[in-house]
């Protein structure tokens, strides 16, 4: 009796343009949802594979700053000979791929001096973020006249 009632109003030409309506705007909205989520994933993926690529481009070891490296990028700085350099690199006091610490001698005269990112030479006072001056304080431990600065 009642599937009898079901098809009988199926068969009204209202309730059959009702559902067809309602069909569409659901079909339409499942179809707009896995359209969204492919997009989704696809955007996901390749963001994914940019940083696995990022990952793969950095070094995996550090980088330490030896005396003959420390010496080049004196050298190259000072455009000096690098066959004959008046400036030599003594000690690596600290070392740090972003700043590292070296002391250097030229004529009789030791400075302290910071190699920053493993190329950039920098000889010159260095405060930290009290005020601190880490040169001043460095030549002191290491017993480096503050005349021959």
């Amino acid at each position: 009796m009642k599937i009898r009632m079901i098809i009988k109003r199926l068969k009204n030409p209202r309730v059959r343009r009702r559902l067809k309506i309602g069909l569409s705007v659901f079909g339409g909205a499942i179809l707009i949802a896995v359209t969204f989520k492919i997009v989704y994933d696809i955007g996901y993926f390749e963001a994914q594979s940019l940083e696995d690529e990022k990952n793969t481009r950095q070094p995996t070891a550090y980088a330490v700053l030896t005396m003959a490296s420390a010496q080049r990028i004196v050298t190259g700085a000072l455009k000096e000979d690098p066959s004959n350099p008046s400036t030599v690199v003594e000690q690596v006091i600290y070392n740090n791929p972003k700043l590292s610490t070296i002391v250097i001698a030229n004529k009789q005269q030791k400075k302290i001096a910071w190699i920053i990112d493993m190329r950039l030479f920098f000889m010159g006072d260095l405060y930290n973020e009290e005020g601190y001056n880490l040169t001043e304080a460095l030549a002191q431990q290491n017993n480096i006249s503050q005349a021959s600065q």
